[in-house]
C-alpha cells in the first residue's frame, strides 16, 4: 500500500524550523553563545520595575550625588594638601587590581577611586529593585559589572600607573615584548595550536606519568588500571570518574601532586576513566550512553580484573553528578557493588548551583541547542569563555595587563597547562544535562529516570565522601554539601581550602592547606552549612590522607595484587598510560 503523502504545512513547519534554528545558530557564534534575548528580557525586567519605583530613584539620585561629593573632597585634598589622603572607598578584597603603590598617588589615585565609586553605584542601581526576579538580578548586576570592568582605569597604559613606570624603566621594551606576545597568542589561536608553554606538559611526558595500563576501550572510554607500587593492596578497588568537560589527568598531574599517584602509594588498586573527546559524529551520545558506556562499564570491567565484587566509586565535578546518578540507579535496581562514594566539587542539587546559573535558562538553553544542533556539539572555546566570564577581572583583564602591556608572560605550570587542554560536549547529552539538572533539577527531585525508573539519592545506601572548596565558583561548596540532606546514608563531609580545581588539587605538604571535616549518621537531622562549620573539626594539611583513612576503614585486609588486565575475559592490557584518548584533539 502506498504511503501517505507529507501534508504541506507539515512540510513548511519543518522547513521553518530549521532556518530559524540555522539563523539561531549563526547568530550564537557571533554572540558567543550568549542569548540576546536572555539578557534582553532581564534588563526589560529592571527597567520596567525600576520605571515605578519613584523612591528607588531618588535613592540613587541621592547616592550619586553623595558620591561625587566624596570624590570631589577627595580631589580638592589632594590638590591642595598633595600626599595620599584616605580613599572614599576600599576595593573589594578579590579585586587586586589596585594594589600597586603607584595607584596611590595623584593622579591615578583619583581613577581608581571615581572607578569604584561608580561600580558601587550601579551595583546597588541594580540590585535592590523590588519585583525583579532574583535570576533577572543577577543577571542585570553581573553583565553591567562586566561593562564596568571594560573602562577600568587599570587596562589602558596611560592610566596605569605600573605599566607607565615598566614602560619609562625600560624604554618601552615591555610594550614591545607584550606586542610579540600578543601576535604568538593570535597565530597559536588562529592556527589551532596549543597555548605558548603547553608543550612542557604533555600527557605521558610531564603530568599523567604515573604508571598503569589501558585494560579497556570502548567508542565513549578508555579504562586506565594503574600498577601496584606497594607489597599487598586492599581487595575492593577505586574507580575514579572524572568529568569530561576537561580532560582526565587533573587528578594524575605531576609526580608531586597526583592523587592517584598517592592512593597508589596507600594500597589501593585504582582504575581511571579517560573519556574520548568526541567530534560531530558523536552528537547523539546522550546521558544514558554516558552512563551505560562509561561508569557502568567500568565498574564492571574493575570488578571483574580484581575480582571484588565491591568497587569504591570517586566522581569529580560532572563525573561525581553522573556518578551519583548511576549510583541511586544500581541500587533502586538491587545491585549494591558501589562500597562506597566519593564526590569531589560534585553537586546532586542545582536550585544553588552558584554563578553559572547566570548562563542557564529556557532561553539560554534554546539558543546552546541550536548552536549544538548545527555543530553536533558544543566547543571547548565555547565553554571556556563562561568559566572566564566568571573570574574576568583575574582570567582576562589582568592577563591582558600581565601579558600585553607589562611584557610578563606568565610561567605555565602543570594545573594552567590542564586547564587549556578542554573537550567538546555532545549535542544530546549537554542540552540533557542542562535541562534534567540544571533546568529542573530532577535528580534531586526524584524524577531522573534510570532504565524507566525514576531515581533519587534516597537510593544510595552506600557511605558518602564529599569534599567541597572554599572558593569554588563552579560547584559552590554550599550547593555540594546539600547531599548532607538528600542523602539517607552516613555522610562525612569535607571543606577545604581552594578553589574547584586546586582544593581537590591539594597533596600532603601543600603548604597554607586546611580543611574541616564532619561525618553524619544517617538520618541526623537538619545542620544548615552555618551550623556544620561551626560544629567541624578544623584540621590542618591535605584532605587525601582523611580520605585514604576513610577508604581504608571501609577496605577489606590487604591482600595479593590483581593481575593487570584479564585477556581471558576481554580485558587485555591495550597499551601504556595514559592512553590514546587523552591525546586527541
Amino acid at each position: 500500500m502506498a504511503g501517505l503523502p507529507l501534508d504541506d504545512d507539515d512540510t513548511q513547519s519543518g522547513t521553518a524550523e530549521l532556518m530559524d534554528r540555522a539563523s539561531r545558530a549563526f547568530l550564537a557564534r557571533l554572540t558567543g553563545g550568549v542569548s540576546p534575548g536572555a539578557l534582553v528580557e532581564a534588563y526589560a525586567d529592571w527597567l520596567m520595575h525600576l520605571a515605578v519605583l519613584p523612591g528607588k530613584q531618588a535613592s540613587l539620585m541621592q547616592n550619586a550625588v553623595r558620591k561625587a561629593s566624596r570624590l570631589s573632597r577627595f580631589a580638592m585634598t589632594c590638590a591642595v594638601a598633595g600626599g595620599s589622603p584616605d580613599g572614599c572607598i576600599e576595593p573589594m578584597p578579590q579585586d587586586h587590581r589596585f594594589h600597586h603603590e603607584g595607584w596611590q598617588t595623584w593622579p591615578f589615585n583619583l581613577y581608581a577611586q571615581s572607578f569604584l565609586l561608580t561600580q558601587q553605584w550601579w551595583s546597588q542601581a541594580m540590585t535592590g529593585v523590588r519585583g525583579v526576579s532574583p535570576h533577572h538580578e543577577r543577571i542585570v548586576d553581573f553583565v553591567t559589572r562586566q561593562l564596568l570592568d571594560l573602562a577600568a582605569p587599570s587596562n589602558f597604559p596611560l592610566t596605569n600607573p605600573e605599566v607607565l613606570r615598566k614602560t619609562l624603566d625600560e624604554g618601552g621594551m615591555n610594550l614591545a615584548r607584550g606586542w610579540s606576545h600578543l601576535l604568538e597568542d593570535l597565530e597559536r589561536l588562529g592556527s589551532k595550536q596549543m597555548p605558548a608553554g603547553r608543550e612542557s606538559f604533555l600527557p605521558g611526558e610531564a603530568v599523567a606519568v604515573t604508571p598503569g595500563k589501558v585494560v579497556y576501550r570502548n567508542r565513549l572510554i578508555e579504562l586506565i588500571q594503574y600498577a601496584p607500587t606497594t607489597p599487598n593492596v586492599h581487595p575492593e578497588p577505586v574507580l575514579i570518574v572524572p568529568a569530561w568537560i576537561m580532560k582526565y589527568y587533573i587528578l594524575d598531574l605531576s609526580p608531586e601532586n597526583s592523587l592517584v599517584r598517592y592512593l597508589v602509594g596507600q594500597g589501593f588498586t585504582v582504575f581511571m576513566i579517560s573519556w574520548r573527546n568526541p567530534s560531530a559524529e558523536d552528537r547523539d551520545l546522550g546521558m544514558d550512553d554516558y552512563r551505560k558506556l562509561g561508569i557502568e562499564a567500568a565498574l564492571a570491567a574493575a570488578k571483574e580484573i580484581t575480582g571484588s565484587p565491591k568497587v569504591h566509586a570517586a566522581g569529580y565535578c560532572l563525573g561525581g553528578t553522573l556518578l551519583s546518578i548511576t549510583a541511586a540507579g544500581l541500587f533502586h535496581h538491587g545491585d549494591d557493588s558501589i562500597a562506597s562514594l566519593s564526590l569531589f566539587a560534585a553537586q546532586t542539587d542545582f536550585t544553588e548551583a552558584g554563578e553559572l546559573t547566570l548562563f542557564i535558562d529556557e532561553s539560554e538553553v534554546s539558543f546552546l541547542e541550536d548552536l549544538m544542533w548545527e555543530q553536533g556539539y558544543l566547543d571547548t572555546a565555547q565553554m571556556s569563555g563562561a568559566f572566564q566570564l566568571l573570574r574576568s577581572k583575574d582570567l582576562i583583564w589582568s592577563r591582558i595587563v600581565r601579558e600585553y602591556m607589562l611584557g610578563e608572560r606568565a610561567p605555565m605550570f602543570d594545573l594552567m597547562a590542564w586547564n587549556a587542554d578542554g573537550t567538546r560536549m555532545p549535542y544530546r547529552m549537554h542540552s540533557e544535562y542542562l535541562r534534567q539538572l540544571f533546568l529542573r533539577n530532577d535528580f534531586a527531585e526524584g524524577r531522573y529516570r534510570v532504565e524507566g525508573r525514576a531515581v533519587s539519592i534516597e537510593d544510595i545506601t552506600a557511605p558518602v565522601f564529599a569534599v567541597g572548596t572554599e572558593q569554588d565558583h563552579v560547584a559552590p561548596w554550599r550547593s555540594v554539601f546539600k547531599i548532607r540532606h538528600l542523602a539517607d546514608s552516613p555522610v562525612t563531609f569535607v571543606l577545604t581550602t581552594g578553589g574547584h580545581n586546586a582544593g581537590i588539587v591539594s597533596e600532603p605538604g601543600h603548604k597554607n592547606r586546611h580543611y574541616r571535616i564532619l561525618t553524619s549518621p544517617a538520618h541526623n537531622g537538619h545542620l544548615d552549612p552555618e551550623g556544620w562549620v561551626a560544629a567541624a573539626d578544623l584540621r590542618d594539611g591535605s584532605w587525601w590522607e582523611a580520605w585514604s583513612a576513610w577508604l581504608a576503614e571501609r577496605s577489606g585486609a590487604p591482600g595479593a595484587w590483581p593481575p593487570m588486565g584479564k585477556p581471558e575475559a576481554g580485558l587485555e592490557p591495550l597499551c601504556p598510560a595514559p592512553g590514546t584518548y587523552v591525546l586527541m584533539p
